[in-house]
């Protein structure tokens, strides 16, 4: 059973920078896929960004150039890099780590919201 942590949510200023990194544990071996979505208040979960193990990114098109999706720790971590948040970036994050063989499975992570300061 894969389990993803979170870290990195918190406030932050219009403008302002923050960087999300989420590891998952527990049969990763499976695991080619990982990436960020994103729920708005009364929006559906709409992604963000996904990493292969390849290092192959894609990004929403809302986020390109702001946004830089990474992967370390043996492709175990994945960070989301977030430059120049705007509102309509605000909104619970939640990481995601997809198996590209066996039971090819989609895990979700419990969570981090971004909101900003005011």
């Amino acid at each position: 059973q894969v389990q993803l942590e979170e870290s990195g949510g918190g406030f932050v200023e219009p403008g302002g920078s923050l960087t999300l990194s989420c590891t998952a544990s527990g049969g990763t071996a499976s695991i080619g896929l990982m990436g960020w979505h994103r729920q708005g208040p009364g929006k559906e979960r709409e992604l963000v960004a996904n990493i292969l193990n390849s290092g192959e990114a894609k990004y929403a098109d809302s986020v390109k150039g702001r946004f830089t999706i990474s992967s370390r720790n043996a492709k175990n971590t994945v960070d989301l890099q977030m430059t120049d948040i705007q509102n309509d970036n605000k909104g619970v994050y939640y990481c995601t780590a997809s198996q590209v063989w066996g039971a090819r499975r989609k895990y979700w992570g419990q969570g981090t919201l971004v909101n900003d300061s005011l």
